[in-house]
């Protein structure tokens, strides 16, 4: 009866912090959190390793909507080069194949806005709590060891943050979060678009379109491009813009 209290206490506490609207740190710490997210972004040592947080996200979209499809989920691997791959079974055609295929790399820049949301709207401890729900979600599915580090080191330093932190610490934890999504986002669509160009990504997500659909693989760069510059022109606008 105590552990069933204990867990009930700590439910109630989790419960309680992610619910209640905290206030927006100041303008300048949005603005330096997202600073440090585009340097992290732009230096390519720093970006190599912080780029599997963005292929998490790329491989976690793809499960959600094949899901969403009626395909059957099966396994999701991420490996230590920061690829990654989410295997579904299902008819290997047709609309739940396409939007499976298309999430992707979309995915990143989605999350973000959607964080974008709860952050204008002061949710940025609960925030935090639901990126630890959607990694334990992921874990269930991971298939490989580098796969199971990765979920769980993001995991854990999300649990610690939202425990242990204060809260304008949480809250900066969050905006810096929600920016490194939104501007990581983009440097893959145009990592992709290099590596097509150089021939070395035959079975990419847009060249699996391409055969999915009939249409070229370069149309679908360019839609994972447009939708990831316009996540992140909304997801920003919403950040640094005063709440309606």
């Amino acid at each position: 009866m105590d552990l069933v209290s204990s867990a009930g206490d700590v439910l109630a506490r989790i419960w309680q912090a992610a619910t209640t609207p905290v206030p927006a740190p100041e303008q300048s710490v949005v603005l330096a959190t997202g600073l440090v997210a585009f340097a992290v972004v732009l230096v390519s040592p720093v970006w190599r390793v912080a780029r599997h947080v963005v292929t998490i996200a790329h491989e976690g979209a793809h499960a959600l909507v094949a899901t969403l499809t009626g395909r059957r989920l099966d396994a999701i691997r991420l490996h230590s080069d920061t690829s990654g791959l989410t295997v579904s079974a299902g008819r290997p055609r047709g609309f739940g194949m396409i939007a499976t295929a298309f999430a992707g790399y979309v995915g990143p820049g989605l999350v973000g806005l959607g964080a974008a949301w709860l952050l204008r709207h002061g949710y940025a401890v609960g925030l935090l709590w639901l990126l630890v729900v959607l990694l334990a979600l992921l874990l269930l599915k991971i298939r490989n060891l580098f796969g199971l580090w990765s979920v769980l080191v993001a995991g854990v330093a999300l649990v610690a943050v939202s425990w242990w932190l204060d809260e304008p610490t949480q809250s900066a934890v969050a905006y810096a979060v929600t920016w490194f999504l939104l501007l990581g986002s983009v440097r893959p669509v145009l990592e992709l678009q290099a590596q097509r160009a150089r021939r070395a990504a035959r079975q990419s997500d847009a060249d699996q379109l391409a055969r999915l659909t009939g249409l070229p693989g370069i149309l679908w760069v360019l839609l994972f491009l447009v939708v990831t510059l316009g996540s992140l022109v909304l997801g920003a606008s919403w950040i640094v813009g005063p709440v309606a």
